[in-house]
């Protein structure tokens, strides 16, 4: 159990037993919030509890405080529990406790901070889900560090989850990228085509088309025009569902399931969500199109159909598939990770589970802004492809997985960020991704240099532990649970690099103070407490890495 957990158990406790004492009036239903307070005097933790109270009880909010204080009284966790004004109780850590919760963090090194919060609940999360049409940009490399993590964290909750990549390959965009292939590769074999209305500009699918050119011949040009441009969308699909497969792995990605817009239009799943809309009343026919009636949340008719035969819309398939999702594999939620072009769709896709009679907060949709560069003080064109978008190999190529990992989860999603090249690349202390990875790798250079020695620390006097650094580092250590918590409650990833900067920078505090490796014989007991001490931090160090995504060098 979280110490959170185990002292809103203690409030709750004190609260009834003051109640059947007669010693507090009735207070109904309490939420407890545990909080780090703002100031260090005022213990480790806090709750308010009191002065939401005050009102209920018609009490002083601190004499609600110093009732619950009173009734809580000795804990094996707690040095001390106070009130302060205007109603708050004060809860401080006892320094043997804090020193028992080492044993605990070397027990679990591959799971520690794992919870059961989520207690097998099916979550989807899918990110990315470009169009198959070519490389992806920076873009949707963000989406896919912050997709990726938060199904790390929301299953290191307890969550089972399952990782999802929605391959739009049966809609109008592909149409229009198939028919530019097309007119690409005749073009390229010498034939004056036309490109298509709205047709895909860029240098990649001339590129693509000579390359196909050259690898198919010329067999496609004697076809008739459909069937060749079937043949070559059948490759090209795969070229390019393999490339963004090399791509995502490249940022350590892996996806559970790829599933197929066109699958999903082939097997009838989109006609029978059509129909079942039909049935409810919800689709109007209207200019040879078919519209979804506006719904709660989203008063607008909105096309799922459109006219004179050009199937279906991106929002009708959306639709079906989110349907499939919910009332076809089970999802009890679903995390959808966008790019901030997509705002538009939010609040009608909730809208359309409403319409479905599924509730539409179990649909949780992110949203990452755009992304620009710079070198040092220096705005920066980032590209190889004539200024016009930034690759998602190009800028691993440049800066690094683990780099480009850090840096995309240190702003919310929700934020646009300016991601500094030069600070991302340099092995220096100034560099956040550095200074964390460095602190992992010099406790495992300690570790080593250990054993070298003989130093066996399993028998370890863990009291000896009472430096102010030492406490504060393993404060810092059993935070983890609590991260890993409310980053799942929150369904962001943002803590996670935060809390890996403060723990490293407790070791580099800790290192400062308090020599772990000594030539004194009589300094032993205390360098097998302390060699504990690290190595606790270095599974914490390791456990954050490896939910964002990151390595744990231990040698840099």
């Amino acid at each position: 159990m979280r110490i959170t957990e185990i002292l809103e158990s203690y409030v709750l406790a004190a609260l009834a037993e003051a109640e059947q004492a007669g010693e507090l009036p009735p207070a109904g239903a309490v939420e407890v919030v545990i909080e780090r307070p703002k100031e260090a005097d005022n213990g480790d933790f806090s709750t308010n509890a009191a002065l939401r109270l005050a009102r209920v009880m018609r009490m002083s909010p601190l004499d609600i405080a110093n009732k619950i204080a009173e009734t809580i009284g000795q804990k094996l966790e707690l040095e001390s529990v106070s009130a302060a004004a205007p109603g708050f109780v004060n809860f401080t850590l006892s320094p043997a406790w804090l020193q028992s919760q080492i044993p605990e963090v070397l027990r679990q090194p591959e799971t520690y901070g794992n919870l059961m919060i989520g207690a097998g609940e099916k979550v989807q999360v899918e990110f990315v889900s470009v169009n198959p049409t070519g490389p992806l940009h920076v873009g949707h490399a963000r989406g896919g560090v912050i997709g990726s993590t938060i199904a790390n964290v929301i299953e290191a909750a307890g969550y089972d989850v399952t990782r999802e990549y929605y391959v739009n390959d049966g809609g109008n965009q592909m149409r229009v990228f198939n028919e530019t292939l097309y007119a690409r590769y005749m073009q390229a074999a010498g034939h004056d085509v036309p490109l298509p209305e709205g047709a895909y500009e860029g240098e990649y699918l001339t590129e693509y088309a000579e390359g196909l050119l050259e690898s198919e011949g010329d067999r496609f040009v004697a076809m008739d025009r459909d069937e060749a441009t079937a043949g070559m969308a059948a490759i090209a699909l795969q070229d390019t569902l393999k490339m963004i497969r090399e791509d995502v792995a490249l940022l350590g990605i892996e996806y559970d399931v790829w599933y197929s817009e066109k699958s999903m239009l082939e097997n009838g799943k989109f006609e029978q969500t059509i129909a079942l809309m039909e049935d409810l009343g919800q689709i109007v026919d209207r200019d040879g199109a078919r519209w979804l009636k506006g719904q709660d949340g989203d008063d607008q008719d909105n096309v799922v159909i459109r006219s004179g035969g050009g199937g279906p819309t991106y929002f009708g398939t959306d639709i079906a598939y989110h349907h499939d999702k919910f009332k076809e594999r089970e999802f009890s939620k679903v995390i959808d990770v966008w790019g901030a072009d997509h705002h538009g769709h939010v609040d009608r896709l909730k809208a359309a589970m409403g319409g479905l009679d599924i509730n539409p907060d179990r649909l949780t949709i992110i949203l990452n802004q755009i992304v620009s560069f710079k070198e040092g003080d220096v705005a920066k064109r980032f590209s190889k492809r004539k200024g016009v978008m930034v690759t998602l190999r190009e800028l691993v190529n440049e800066v690094g997985a683990d780099a480009c990992r850090y840096t995309f989860l240190s702003r919310s999603a929700e934020a646009q960020m300016e991601f500094d090249i030069e600070l991302a690349a340099s092995r220096s202390m100034d560099n956040p991704v550095y200074y964390v990875q460095y602190a992992h790798a010099r406790i495992s250079s300690m570790l080593r240099s250990a054993a070298e020695q003989g130093v066996d620390s399993s028998d370890a006097d863990l009291s000896l532990l009472t430096h102010a650094a030492e406490l504060a580092l393993i404060h810092q250590i059993i935070d983890l649970p609590e991260v890993i918590a409310l980053s799942a409650e929150r369904t962001e990833a943002t803590q996670l690099p935060y809390y890996a900067y403060e723990l490293a920078r407790a070791f580099s505090t800790f290192y400062e103070h308090c020599r772990v490796l000594s030539e004194n014989e009589e300094d032993l007991p205390v360098s097998k407490a302390r060699l504990q001490l690290i190595d606790a931090t270095r599974i914490g160090l390791a456990r954050t890495l490896k939910l964002m995504g990151m390595s744990a060098p231990e040698k840099m």
